[in-house]
Order: structure tokens, then sequence, then C-alpha cells
């Protein structure tokens, strides 16, 4: 009985534990918002986005050694270097698309606002799944009315018009959908960690090489912005997405995701808090129910009686 006890308090310890990783990393992304709002002061949106991924492929970098240490130590197969780089590659183009969509919105709209909208991918990709030929339960359907709602709410003028950098944004929850289902393609192929590196990469160089074509990248704007850069590069892609990594490890998928889900949340109040940005009740109404929305996809069918 004793062992029995220990045993549940140990799984309990584990799962706090896991529910505390992926908040903290929720909160690291939400905050991230802040800091591409704030480093569009200093740099282009190609020019911060091809730091920040290159900083992320860096940090990623020590944990893709350890890793692959680990499973030679215990002589586990890896995956082939051709799918790896394929699906790295496939990753990061997407990736790259969808947060040059997500950067120049954040420029015309505020952080909150950039978040919700963004977390609309959750709602996105099992109606895309459709066309794979997944099938999509009726609380899909529901959450999808339920955020084309909050949208209304969140984004429209009283014109009646979708704002500029709404429009950029939500363009960008429907790439971040695509680049979800690509991972989805190739994640049981691959290592994730080694995937995520070479996406950011790909993110990072073709992000670089468009920021030297269009825009006119300096040393001392890289500098002036070193603080809002080293945190989307640093924080949000090598330090949160490490810190998903082992919080999923113990946790629930569909209580990961709800947990995961609070980034929106996160993106408003740190709007709000650091730069100012209140919404009004109409657009928090919205969000409210965008929120909704994206937690009623995520909770689990009924199991059918037999």
């Amino acid at each position: 009985m004793f062992c029995v006890k220990w045993r549940l308090l140990q799984l309990c310890k584990k799962s706090l534990r896991s529910s505390a990783l992926l908040l903290l990393t929720a909160f690291i992304w939400g905050v991230a918002f802040v800091a591409q709002s704030v480093g569009m002061d200093y740099i282009g949106p190609f020019s911060f986005n091809g730091a920040r991924f290159l900083m992320g492929s860096i940090v990623l970098l020590p944990l893709v050694f350890v890793r692959r240490k680990k499973d030679k130590d215990k002589g586990l197969p890896r995956a082939g270097l051709k799918v790896t780089l394929t699906g790295g590659i496939c990753c990061g183009l997407a990736l790259c698309s969808a947060a040059l969509f997500q950067q120049i919105g954040i420029m015309y709209t505020t952080v909150g606002k950039a978040g919700f909208i963004t977390t609309l991918y959750i709602i996105i990709v099992p109606i895309m799944s459709i066309f794979l030929g997944k099938k999509a339960g009726g609380k899909i359907w529901i959450g999808a009315v339920l955020a084309a709602a909050g949208m209304y709410l969140l984004c429209m003028s009283e014109r009646l018009v979708l704002g500029k950098g709404d429009t950029y944004v939500f363009i960008c929850a429907i790439l971040f959908s695509v680049h979800i289902l690509v991972i989805d393609h190739f994640s049981p192929k691959a290592d994730g960690v080694e995937l995520s590196c070479i996406q950011f990469l790909t993110a990072g160089v073709i992000s670089s090489i468009l920021a030297f074509i269009f825009e006119e990248p300096a040393l001392q704007s890289f500098i002036d912005g070193i603080i809002p850069v080293a945190y989307a590069g640093i924080m949000s892609c090598g330090v949160a997405y490490t810190l998903q990594v082992v919080g999923q490890k113990n946790m629930d998928p569909t209580v990961a995701s709800l947990i995961l889900s609070m980034e929106s949340v996160f993106s408003v109040l740190s709007g709000w808090i650091i730069l100012g940005q209140a919404l009004s009740a109409k657009e928090m109404f919205g969000c409210v129910m965008v929120f909704g929305a994206v937690v009623l996809v995520q909770l689990p069918d009924r199991k059918k009686e037999v």
C-alpha cells in the first residue's frame, strides 16, 4: 500500500513539474510577441527573423549533440540524414513564410490581437486535415463558428473592415497550420530536436538573404535591438522549445495543448503591462470567444459506449 501511494505521489510530482514547464513555455512565447513588436523599432522584419532563427538554431545545437550521444550510448537507431534534412528544410520554408507575415502584422496591430489570431491555427489545422482525408468532428465546426465570431469582435472596425495588421497575422495563422501539418508528416520519421534545429537554420538563412535584398541591415541596428532579438531567438526559439520537449514527455498531449494555448493570454497581458496596449471591452470579449474555441477543439472526444 505504501509503495502504491509513493508511486502516485511521484507521478503527481512529475505531472506538476511538466505542467509548470509547459506554462513557462507558454509565458515565454506570449512575451515574445512584445519582443517582436519592440524589435521593429530597430530592424526590419526580414533582419529580425534572420537573426532570431539563426540564434535559435545555435542554441539547439548542444541539445542535438547531447541527444545523439545518449542515443548512441543506448544503442538506439537514428533517423537517416536525408529525411532529417528534407523535413527540416520543408519545415523551415513553412516557418519562414508564417513568421514573416506575423512579423509584418505585428507592426500594424497590438501584440494581444496578434497572439489570439495566431492561436487560430489550432482550429485551422483540423479543418485543413479534411482535405487530407481526415474527418472533423462536430466540435471542430462549433469551434470554427465561435472563433469566427470572436475574430469579428476582436478585429473588425466600425466600418466593417479587417485591419491591415490583423489580415497579415491571420495569413500567418494559416501558414502556421501548414507548418504544423508538415511537421506532423516528418516528425515520426526524424528526431524532433534535429528537425527543429534545421528548420530554424533554414528559416534564418532565407530571412537573412531576403534582408540583404529588401532591407539595409546594419550592425549598429542589431546591437541597439539586441535585447528583443535575443529574447525572440534564444528564449522563444531555443529555451522554450527545449522546455516544451521536456514538459510534454510525461504529459497527456491534450492537456499539454491546453496549457500551451495560454500563450495567447500571456500575449495580451504582456502587451498591456509592458507596452500599455489595452484592449476595448469588445476586443476582450472577442479574445474570450477565440480562447473558448481553442479550448473546445482540444477537449477529448467522448468514448462511445459499446
